[in-house]
């Protein structure tokens, strides 16, 4: 069975105050063009599929777009929500949407319920654990702690009971909209960290063929059956050196994984350059980054008069400009942003602790401060469900 594994599409977000709804038009074509040209047998969207919990109408009418497409090739679809999803919009109509073969799921309670699709070899059953949020699925799990590595075993154990009542030969894929050990992230995902700890063990998927994983930008393989397909568009200049792609995934009759990277458009590049307003002005080298949405990055000790006006002029797509003066690390001058560059929510409380009484919090205190992260987070978790 053939595969095409996608993800992170986030339908509706701009790039730099860039609108993106023309290139994410344009993916859709090309991943249509992609099923057709490649004879794909499914297609799998691992989450996020728009931008947020209330996306705008622009989004949801090439969303509506993009299901009347896939559904018009008579290929079969299977969807989960992420993150950023609102869980319960993305699901509604999922009963009628499942009879035109593109297969919603976002409900935690149906992840051992698989859709199940045949080929010349035998059924593979489909198992999509969309994003278990742990705040809210942890009575779903009937685990004791609310973290994702609990909730995703309680998910995976499900998934493997329904795969032990099938018959023998039946292939499995999962789709799961997680952070697992050894994924590389990037600056465009949001924080799913609970209790100090985001990422999970690949291992927590053992038993299966294919896992399909989103959440990560990046296209990157953690084992041969492990994989994440990335987002089909960068969303921040830390994706500047991604390779943007879906997986196209053979699955054989005896559950091997072959597996090949099919390129999205790149709608522009991106370019990250570095230095003094008038080495950027005046390097010949940069001439190739004229056309690319650039970040700019200056490092003269005073800042330059219209920097943005005079690095236009020669990068015309110029969406971000950042200063960093050089300066010795330990430097009082130095940005306060620079200093909390890389440095999470939990870090920087510990450190403000140690700047008012002279020590930083013990065990039990920096305890009670991600307990306080967890819960606010988790508070937006459910406020965005309700929105």
């Amino acid at each position: 069975m053939r595969l095409l594994h996608t993800s992170d599409w986030h339908l509706g977000r701009a790039f730099h105050r860039v609108n993106m709804l023309g290139a994410q038009a344009g993916f859709i074509g090309h991943l249509v063009t992609a099923v057709r040209e490649h004879a794909v047998d499914a297609v799998v969207v691992s989450g996020d599929v728009y931008d947020r919990a209330v996306p705008p109408l622009a989004a949801v009418e090439l969303f509506d777009d993009a299901l009347h497409r896939l559904a018009d090739l008579g290929v079969p679809t299977v969807m989960i929500s992420g993150n950023h999803d609102s869980a319960r919009r993305l699901g509604v109509g999922a009963g009628l949407i499942d009879r035109a073969g593109i297969h919603l799921r976002t409900e935690p309670s149906a992840v051992g319920t698989p859709v199940v699709l045949t080929d010349a070899h035998g059924d593979v059953a489909f198992y999509g654990l969309p994003y278990l949020e742990p705040a809210l699925v942890k009575d779903e799990f009937a685990v004791d702690k609310a973290g994702h590595e609990a909730v995703l075993g309680a998910a995976m154990d499900r998934v493997r009971a329904d795969l032990a009542t099938r018959a023998p030969g039946t292939r499995s894929v999962v789709l799961a909209h997680a952070f697992v050990t050894g994924g590389r992230a990037s600056d465009s995902e949001r924080d799913i960290t609970v209790g100090g700890v985001a990422a999970v063990p690949a291992g927590i998927f053992d038993g299966v063929d294919y896992v399909a994983l989103g959440h990560l930008h990046g296209c990157q393989t953690l084992t041969e059956r492990v994989r994440y397909s990335g987002s089909p568009l960068a969303y921040s200049f830390s994706e500047t050196d991604h390779r943007k792609s879906m997986w196209l995934i053979d699955l054989g009759a005896d559950g091997t994984v072959t597996a090949e990277r099919l390129d999205c458009p790149v709608p522009r590049p991106l370019a990250r350059l570095r230095g003094t307003l008038d080495d950027l002005l005046a390097d010949p080298e940069l001439a190739r980054h004229e056309d690319a949405w650039v970040e700019a990055t200056l490092t003269d000790a005073v800042r330059p008069a219209d920097p943005m006006a005079r690095l236009t002029e020669r990068f015309p797509h110029t969406l971000s400009l950042v200063f960093a003066p050089e300066r010795a690390p330990g430097d009082p001058e130095a940005s306060y942003a620079r200093r909390l560059a890389g440095r999470s929510d939990q870090q920087i409380a510990q450190d403000f602790v140690a700047h008012v009484r002279g020590a930083g919090p013990d065990e039990q205190e920096a305890a009670v401060l991600r307990e306080a992260f967890d819960a606010v987070r988790a508070d937006d978790a459910v406020r965005e469900v309700a929105r």
